[in-house]
């Protein structure tokens, strides 16, 4: 549904031509998460919904994927006003055993 904007994204990652938000920068040093791991949730994750800013009507994608260790992962991202994708933020999924799956 949304593959023209995970192709830019991965474009992104790929030039590299993106930047962190210092939320994500914390999330990821909370969860053990390193930038590869981002990197490969965007790369062979995908798009599972579009949310859109209230105030400035920006959109941005939450993307599920996996993390170098097979943990699961979402990246919460969107192509910012430089036309550098900009990751917000990372966590890891929880399964329902309270562990990452």
């Amino acid at each position: 549904m949304y593959d023209r904007v995970l192709k830019r994204m991965r474009d992104k990652v790929r030039s590299p031509e993106f930047v962190m938000t210092l939320h994500a920068d914390e999330e990821m040093d909370a969860d053990g998460v390193t930038i590869f791991d981002v990197e490969n949730c965007i790369l062979s994750g995908r798009i599972t919904e579009r949310q859109k800013d209230v105030r400035t009507g920006e959109s941005k994608y939450r993307i599920r994927g996996r993390t170098l260790a097979g943990r699961s992962i979402e990246v919460i991202g969107k192509i910012g006003p430089t036309g550098k994708l900009v990751i917000i933020t990372v966590y890891l999924i929880q399964s329902k055993q309270g562990k990452s799956s």
